[in-house]
């Protein structure tokens, strides 16, 4: 592969890669909203730690299924928000809390029986999360466009996760999701990393360099 493929004009905005928006909510970005992005997070994070705090793993599904929908439509609003420099750097921890508590929650609704699967499955996404800020920092690019697409962003596992519960699919589906973006995941990073390294050449050690001394 050549050294083009891997050029970096314009390195992305930090923050709008380390959200890992999907679909969903770049669309929801359109929405003529001029809050701030963190604002919206935090609104739609602490609505939905009331709803856990109220409700519990107690929640009826249609309760959870207006709070998931009222979370996402916030944090999908977010995405969209004009950045301000003070509070700009908030939105991604805001954003994986928000996501990560939203997916244990979900397995709670199942049952004890789904948090090892939502164990799992958070440990998946930690790891694609890291590449996220590593790749960008290091190699200054991201993942491949169709890993991007196949991890479908926070705002589709959020959603797929409910209708996995709604669809009594958990926790099976959980395992599921791990199990494929795991591999999705390690594979590509570990061929990025690769490509990358040969590319720039490292040095190698050569010992007719001691026999010379």
């Amino acid at each position: 592969m050549s050294a083009a493929a891997f050029t970096v004009l314009a390195p992305p905005d930090p923050i709008a890669v380390y959200r890992d928006d999907g679909p969903l909510a770049r669309a929801l970005g359109a929405l003529p909203l001029r809050l701030p992005g963190a604002g919206l997070l935090l609104v739609a994070f602490l609505s939905l730690i009331a709803a856990i705090a109220i409700g519990g793993g107690d929640t009826s599904q249609p309760v959870a299924a207006a709070v998931v929908a009222w979370v996402v439509l916030l944090a999908g609003a977010s995405s969209g928000a004009p950045p301000r420099p003070k509070i700009h750097w908030a939105e991604v921890p805001l954003l994986r809390a928000t996501e990560y508590v939203a997916l244990t929650w979900i397995a709670a609704l199942d049952g004890p029986d789904s948090y090892p699967a939502a164990f799992a499955l958070l440990a998946v996404l930690t790891f694609r999360h890291y590449d996220l800020v590593y790749r960008l920092r290091h190699q200054g690019a991201t993942p491949a466009r169709w890993l991007n697409a196949l991890s479908g962003g926070w705002d589709g596992r959020v959603v797929v996760a409910f209708l996995l519960l709604v669809a009594g699919a958990l926790p099976a589906g959980y395992f599921v999701a791990a199990g494929v973006l795991g591999v999705a995941f390690v594979a590509e990073a570990v061929h990025g990393w690769l490509a990358i390294s040969r590319m720039q050449r490292p040095y190698e050690y050569d010992d007719e360099e001691d026999e010379g001394q």
